[in-house]
Order: structure tokens, then sequence, then C-alpha cells
């Protein structure tokens, strides 16, 4: 790529040479503020309609949010009769509190507080434009004009509030444009706003401290945060929130740095909806949380249904790939990342720490079943193709013929391309080992009794269509029926188990013959619900593909 053509700022470090931040962990979950119904919604190229609206905010409470900003009231009739109507509707849960967000502007101001009429509890959001871009070139504004207007705001919004004492009011102020404005000027509009609120530890004020447009790398925002933490006035009657963008792709990284530099409190989208490259990612943030053994205080228990409902309120699909809530995101189709996954399960014991390769929580913790974590394409290898015919059937292969199954199931992917299901699997796995492999002998009866020293076996095959009774004899019936089918192999190994439970549980038997004269080894399998018919059924099928060889 070509140097660019545009000068372009950049943003260098903040001088905070003592930064405390990077030698900080997270250690508990931030207070969460869903924005999907405001931010998000204004975002979308069809807004949605009450009763998306509605769907989506029910949803977010019950998924634990406390805090869901619900509508621009003053900006469409719209979203000042959804306010209304979870107002007087009875929509809103006692442990959550509604909020509204409004430009500095009397007219609108006055507009926003009138939708909240009768609320239990609620929060106005008001903001205006800080930086000196915005300032000098949108709206011709000194810094004194530009913190006149902030507090002269919130001088209406609690004066406003006052005369309505049945409801729980909570200021919340937002210097739009934050992380591309001076600090020291950020300093002083706060300080003002909380001043004029009359702040106190039990009557916080919220500042929200917005990159309304990522401008910088996340480790600058976490400086400019750690600074404002560390240099506002009445910081312990703050709650110190903040609201990544995702302009350069690093929302989650800045809003997890601005935590650990002093945050209190995110505002986000469940899916990262929002302008341009959207909102923080709420779900990669609470999931990040608990894949650390941190509760998110959010209840991700069913993500698929979560996305669905998303996806259906907001016609916007989540990605396939998207962090824990993609359909792929738990999906191994690499026959290497396949077969580490199988051994890790393998090993597992139920009280271990989750140490799965791969995967860095466990599907089931989202709702998520464990069919769609090994999927079988052209990529995928033996240890993948294993992996779901255990888990789907119960069948458990010896090495060698995980090898050689994998060599029959490539060639047919070559062959028809897309990709195979645990059913495809099965029917091929029958197809190659069991007796339909073949249609020269089929098992249809056996009798066992004694020798002398030995046992003996009349077996009855058909073959070519024709029924036939022969016998033998042997240490075991195994030997037993290879003579008396005269297969000229020899035993290499020999496995058996049962699949399933209870009594509808079968018994698999797996062997692995060897050729006299090729010297070529083969399998077979055979299922029934006797262990020794199982055998026998399997030493006819491994003596059939040896024959066809």
């Amino acid at each position: 790529m070509t140097p660019p053509a545009r000068k372009y700022r950049a943003f260098p470090p903040i001088a905070l040479a003592d930064r405390q931040w990077p030698n900080r962990t997270i250690e508990q979950a931030p207070i969460w503020m869903s924005t999907d119904l405001r931010d998000g919604n204004q975002a979308l190229f069809e807004p949605m309609d009450r009763t998306r609206k509605m769907r989506m905010f029910k949803m977010l409470c019950e998924i634990g949010f406390q805090e869901i900003e619900v509508a621009f009231p003053s900006a469409s009739q719209t979203d000042f009769d959804f306010v209304r109507e979870l107002i007087e509707g009875g929509h809103i849960p006692d442990n959550v509190t509604i909020e509204v967000l409004t430009q500095a502007r009397p007219h609108l101001i006055e507009r926003t507080v009138e939708s909240l009429s009768g609320a239990k509890r609620a929060i106005v959001h008001v903001y205006n434009a800080i930086s000196p871009v915005f300032r000098d070139v949108v709206f011709n504004m000194s810094k004194a004009d530009v913190i006149e207007m902030a507090v002269s705001s919130v001088r209406q919004i609690r004066e406003l509030t006052a005369a309505q004492p049945q409801t729980e009011w909570i200021l919340e102020y937002s210097p739009e444009l934050f992380s591309s404005s001076e600090l020291p000027f950020a300093k002083e509009v706060v300080d003002a706003v909380t001043a004029e609120w009359g702040a106190t530890p039990t009557r916080k004020v919220i500042i929200n401290l917005p990159a309304t447009v990522e401008m910088a790398t996340p480790n600058v925002y976490a400086d400019q945060i750690e600074w404002m933490h560390r240099n506002i006035k009445r910081r312990d009657a703050v709650v110190l929130s903040v609201h990544p963008h995702n302009d350069r792709g690093c929302a989650v990284a800045a809003a997890e740095l601005a935590v650990m530099a002093g945050a209190d409190r995110i505002e986000g989208c469940l899916f990262g909806n929002g302008e341009r490259t959207g909102n923080v990612d709420i779900v990669t943030l609470a999931l990040n949380l608990y894949s650390q053994g941190i509760d998110p205080k959010l209840d991700f228990s069913n993500i698929n249904e979560i996305a669905r409902t998303a996806e259906a309120c907001t016609q916007l699909p989540v990605h396939p790939r998207h962090p824990y809530a993609g359909d792929l995101v738990f999906t191994a189709f690499s026959g290497s990342h396949q077969d580490a996954i199988k051994k890790g399960f393998s090993v597992r014991q139920p009280n271990d720490f989750w140490e799965i390769p791969y995967l860095p929580i466990d599907p089931e913790d989202l709702g998520r079943s464990y069919d769609s974590i090994i999927r079988v394409n052209s990529q995928s290898g033996k240890g993948g193709i294993a992996y779901l015919l255990e888990q789907h059937y119960g069948i458990v292969m010896p090495r060698r013929m995980q090898v050689e199954f994998s060599g029959i199931v490539q060639k047919k992917m070559d062959q028809n391309g897309g990709e195979f299901s645990a059913e495809d699997l099965w029917e091929l796995f029958n197809l190659s080992y069991t007796e339909t492999a073949t249609a020269k002998t089929r098992y249809q009866t056996h009798e066992l009794h004694t020798s002398g020293n030995q046992q003996g076996i009349d077996i009855t095959v058909a073959q070519n269509g024709h029924t036939h009774r022969v016998s033998g004899t042997g240490n075991g019936p195994i030997e037993a029926t290879m003579n008396a089918l005269q297969i000229p192999m020899r035993i290499i190994s020999f496995e058996e188990r049962s699949v399933g439970q209870g009594a509808d549980a079968n018994a698999i038997a797996i062997v692995e013959m060897q050729g006299e004269q090729s010297g070529k080894s083969v399998f077979g399998a055979g299922i029934h619900a006797n262990i020794v018919t199982a055998s026998i059924m399997a030493v006819i099928a491994a003596g059939g593909r040896g024959c066809v060889a």
C-alpha cells in the first residue's frame, strides 16, 4: 500500500509516566449499560418498530442488564411513545433503570424529561461535543461556550427533575469526542458538571467518556481514562463510564484496558452494532471475563437464542465466526485441531480446570451442544472423524482403523465435496467395515458347541443369494469361525465394547486381520446385542474385505 495521500494526525501516548493500569487485572464485572435500543437502533438500515424494540428490551432484561438506554425521545415520536409504553405498561422490572439520551439543547431536554414522567427510576443522559474540531469547525464555539452549554443543560435537568420527586433521577453526562479532546479541558468540563449537579457519594453522577470515534491504540485510551480517574474532582461522587467505538477494530481491548485504568461502567451493544464499525461488543467483553473465572453478571447461557433474537430484531446477521456467539466459533474442521480436541476430552476429569485445546470455554456453558464442535470436510483428519462417531454412535476405533477410515472419508470428500455429518460418517463406516461392505458372505445364524478341548461352531451364512451351513473348530468362536469359512488370514487385534446403555445396548466388535499371503491388514466390525454374535459378524466382514482385496 502506498503512503497516505492525506495527512493524518497521530495520537501520541499521554504523558503519564507512573501509569498504573498495565499492572492491574480485572477482578469483577463492570456496570453494564446496553445501548442496543438507542445507539444500536439508530445505526440500523431499518430501525426497529415497536414490537421488535419491546422484544429486544425484554431479552436485555432477561440477560441481566440493569441499565438500558431505551430511546432518544426528543428525536422522534416513535421513540417518545416507546418510553411511554415501557412506563405506562409496567414493562420495566424493579431492578432495571431505563436511560434516555438528549443533546444539550433546552427544548430537547424538556421533551426528554417529559417522556420519563412517572418512571420509578431514570437516567437522563445529556451530551455535547468538546473536541477542538467540533468547537472550531462545527459549532464555532469557545471553550467557555462549551462549558456553559454543558452546565446550563445540567442546571435545566436539575430544575425539571426536581419538579418530579416521585422519580429517582440520575444524571449522566458525556463530553462527546472525549478521546480526541485535550485532557485538561475535558476535566474542566466534567468538574463544572459535577459541581452544578451537586454530586455526592450518595448522589453520584455518571460521567461517560466516549471514544466517539476510535482514533488511537487502546493504550492511549487507557491512559486518558486513568488520567481522568486520578485528576477529576469529586471522584467518589462519580461513576466513571466508557463508551468505546470500534473504528480501529480495537473497542474490546480499549474497554478492557479502560476498566483496568479506573472505569466503573461500560456502554455497548450485544454484538457490537452501532454507527460505522459499531459500539463495543458486550457479549465478547462479558464472556472474556467468564473465560477468566469472573462472573460477568450477565446470563449468556442460551447464546443461540440470544443471537437469533438479536438477528430478528436488528435484521443484521451475527457473523459465523463472531467470538463465542458465531455458529462456527466452536467448530473445528482442521484435522490437527480435531485430533487435539478429541484427546483433550478423553483425558479431562469432571472437576478439572477447563483446558481443552482450541476451546477457550466450555460450549455447554453457552447452551451449545458438543455436536457442532467437530465437523468433517476436506480439511478434516482422523481425530475429528473418530470424535463424531464416538459422540454420536459410541464407536471407538483403534488408532490404525482411524487412520484407514480417514483416508476413506477423504477420498469420498474429494469426490463429492461439501461437508460430512455424523450420519454420513456412520453410513460410510457401515459400508466400509460391517457386512454391508461385501455381498459375498452375510451372517444369518450360528450355534456353538464343545468339540473335545476346543470350541465348535455351526454357522449359517448367505453367499451369492444361497444359504450355506458350515462348521469349524478352534480355540474360541472367532478362530472357529475363521476355520469354518476357510478365511486365509490371522488375527492381529480384537476389541469389543458396549454401544449405548440399558436394555437397548448393543455390542460392537472390531477385528483387525492380516492376509497370510498378501500381508495386508484389514478391519471388520460387527454390531449386535450379543457380543459373540458381534464378534462373528466382525470376522465375516473382515474376511470379506480381505478376500476382495
